[in-house]
């Protein structure tokens, strides 16, 4: 089996659209669809698409998915936060959201030349769980539950990396929307026989249009924090560990 892996999508359709064409060419056996995936401008369209490509698709929760859900069921914050996911939910038809409220949190597939990856968001016990590129080896065996796995394909953090701590080799395709990068362009990652992190270019001003049609909440900010002028790798992952560090305390 060769797997591509889609991660962080939040309901970009057109990032959606140019790596998927990129994805048909390689031919995969498997888009396995790794969590937060429908929350942002277009998230109705964003599934659809997905829909339309039947049973090679499987999915994965991620916490924005998650978030959707309970969103839908009336325990959104009040905040910016909470009105664009609430937003989101109430754009998707009611059989996406069971879609969504469904998932599993993670996914196990044998790929050729790799063996058995597993496959989650955040980690493989938390899908709003913290790693990262430069995450204290500790943090990457503790989140592991006490399980042996030789590979670990995780998201959340939206920067692609690989490296080996002990006896696991760790992956993040990045986003396919919001990629902390230091060059623009989706994120994605192919499996089998080898891995390859992999970028694609796609159409930015009609992204920022959609995005102002569709009426997502604080669009603007959306569309300079996330599109014109995204962080950098090393900001994010110094971000993202600040927050994991300060969850520690």
């Amino acid at each position: 089996m060769r797997v591509a892996a889609l991660y962080d999508i939040h309901g970009n359709l057109r990032a959606l659209e140019a790596v998927l064409a990129e994805v048909e060419r390689w031919a995969p056996d498997r888009i396995l669809v790794g969590g937060d995936v429908a929350l942002d401008p277009m998230p109705r369209e964003t599934l659809e698409l997905l829909a339309s490509l039947g049973e090679r698709v499987s999915y994965i929760r991620g916490n924005c998915d998650r978030e959707m859900v309970s969103a839908l069921a009336g325990s959104a914050p009040a905040s910016p936060w909470g009105a664009r996911t609430r937003w989101a939910a109430e754009r998707c038809t009611a059989a996406q959201m069971q879609l969504l409220a469904g998932l599993p949190t993670t996914a196990t597939l044998e790929i050729d030349g790799l063996g058995d990856v597993l496959f989650c968001h955040g980690s493989p016990r938390r899908d709003d769980e913290i790693l990262t590129r430069v995450s204290p080896g500790t943090r990457l065996r503790a989140s592991l539950g006490g399980t042996a796995h030789p590979r670990v394909v995780h998201g959340h953090t939206h920067v692609q990396y690989e490296r080996t701590v002990d006896d696991t080799r760790w992956t993040c395709p990045g986003s396919v929307v919001i990629p902390y990068e230091d060059e623009p362009g989706a994120r994605w990652a192919t499996f089998g026989p080898g891995v390859t992190l992999r970028r694609m270019p796609y159409d930015m001003e009609r992204t920022i249009a959609d995005v102002r049609a569709a009426g997502l909440p604080d669009a603007e900010e959306f569309i300079g924090k996330y599109l014109l002028e995204p962080w950098g790798a090393d900001q994010a992952s110094t971000f993202f560990e600040s927050l994991a560090e300060g969850a520690k305390r």
